[in-house]
């Protein structure tokens, strides 16, 4: 029997060590050189969608006294292999995206000048694990937190995911993506984050607008929290 003595020192060991050990996240941006991503429906390149919202995320988890890994924010990390590596002694790891769509479904349209391509039918965020994660696990119950606090704030999950991929949480726009190589040549429990959809004309805008980058990064930044204090992975040793 755990004497209340010693559950009271155990408990005040473990808050001790989470103050003086804020949870690691490591936050990669997606693409990067040659590799610019998909191209939003007035040309610009997903990487600087990626990189931006990176950015914001960063600066919000680090003024909430969170440590912050950045990976490729540069944008000169070729391998996939190489992002989880650089990743390696987090507590987490998140690969941060805007999504497209597929060829079929995109219509023709001139923007300054230059055609470009756009889509009305899908729009809306989603969360990405895989099955062949290390630490599935923790991976499902962050998306899950993740996702909750995002609806929370106002944002909506595309449901459009659900014709590829298999519902790991729905409702919370959760979903299995089992051979990302970011997700599962990794030791840390990883998600992929796809912001919203840059080939919706009107999405795009919201996705560059400041105040919702900012409160999205936020609901996000609450959600990893959330999820590796009730895991307890938020206290590194």
């Amino acid at each position: 029997m755990i004497r209340p003595r010693h559950f009271i020192f155990a408990l005040f060991f473990r808050l001790t060590v989470a103050i003086a050990a804020p949870p690691l996240v490591a936050i990669d941006v997606g693409h990067g050189g040659p590799d610019g991503g998909a191209t939003s429906a007035r040309g610009r390149p997903e990487f600087a969608f990626n990189r931006e919202f990176a950015g914001v995320l960063a600066g919000i988890m680090r003024g909430r006294g969170e440590s912050v890994r950045e990976v490729n924010f540069v944008g000169d990390i070729g391998s996939l292999v190489a992002r989880p590596e650089q990743a390696a002694g987090s507590d987490f790891f998140i690969s941060i995206h805007h999504d497209s769509i597929d060829e079929s479904w995109l219509k023709p349209w001139l923007w300054q000048g230059t055609e470009q391509t756009y889509t009305e039918v899908k729009r809306g965020y989603g969360i990405f694990v895989s099955a062949h994660n290390p630490d599935l696990e923790t991976s499902l119950i962050c998306a899950s937190s993740m996702g909750a606090m995002l609806r929370r704030a106002g944002f909506v999950p595309s449901a459009w995911h659900g014709r590829k991929h298999l519902a790991a949480d729905a409702e919370n726009g959760v979903w299995y993506y089992d051979n990302l190589v970011v997700l599962y040549r990794t030791t840390l429990p990883a998600v992929l984050f796809e912001a919203g959809v840059i080939k919706h004309r009107d999405e795009e805008l919201e996705l560059a607008d400041p105040e919702r980058q900012a409160r999205m990064a936020d609901a996000l930044a609450t959600g990893i929290a959330a999820c590796l204090f009730v895991t307890g992975k938020s206290a590194r040793e």
